[in-house]
């Protein structure tokens, strides 16, 4: 699959790398092509090009800069007219406590509201890039929730979570994205203000499976 990452940094270059050793191709968007993380980035075997031809020729493009740079970022790559985004970034601000974006609404559902013509997907944003580079812990693996309203886009990046190493669950449309997000508050606040450092991850466990059962169960086969 064709990937766009727009960010070189940490988390930009975790996705790209291991996604690069799966078998996909990827391109970095970047504003400074002579910058420390770009060249970091060009090091892992990717392609470099400018921010503003981030949706040209791609089947994903990753937003994975801090969201203060979001609405710039938007504005300099355009509508994205079809393309499934995959939001990893999260609403906070600095000194990075609190989401800006909370309750009825989502830095997810506020970037669709940015780019209509996208199908944007929230995932990625629940964990550090060192999870990323290594979901898989001793105990098992780490889960990536992915929410999305496009279920054609959902699947794709359940696919990419999953090529990643995730253990991919479907979260519902893209309002759950109210929900994703303080996940990841809560993630930041367990790894710094509790010590549980950066490598810390969120696992699912499953005692049964939900059956939705399409006819009484009593009705004769």
């Amino acid at each position: 699959m064709r990937i766009t990452i727009v960010g070189s940094g940490c988390v930009g270059r975790a996705l790209g790398g291991a996604w690069m050793q799966a078998g996909h191709r990827v391109a970095f968007a970047v504003r400074d092509p002579e910058s420390a993380n770009a060249w970091l980035a060009q090091a892992l075997g990717a392609r470099l090009i400018e921010l503003e031809a981030a949706g040209d020729g791609t089947d994903v493009v990753v937003l994975a800069v801090p969201w203060e740079h979001v609405a710039d970022v938007l504005t300099a790559v355009g509508p994205l007219d079809g393309v499934t985004v995959i939001d990893a970034t999260n609403p906070i601000v600095p000194p990075y406590a609190r989401l800006e974006v909370s309750g009825d609404d989502s830095g997810a559902e506020t970037i669709q509201r940015r780019i209509p013509s996208a199908r944007v997907v929230k995932a990625l944003n629940t964990c550090g890039w060192e999870t990323m580079e290594q979901p898989v812990y001793a105990e098992g693996r780490a889960v990536m929730p992915v929410a999305a309203d496009d279920a054609v886009a959902k699947v794709r990046v359940l696919g990419l979570a999953r090529d990643l190493g995730f253990d991919a669950v479907d979260a519902g449309d893209l309002a759950a994205a109210r929900l994703l997000e303080p996940l990841a508050m809560l993630r930041i606040r367990l790894a710094t203000a509790q010590g549980l450092g950066r490598g810390c991850a969120f696992r699912l466990m499953r005692r049964f499976r939900l059956v939705r059962l399409t006819a009484s169960p009593f009705q004769s086969p």
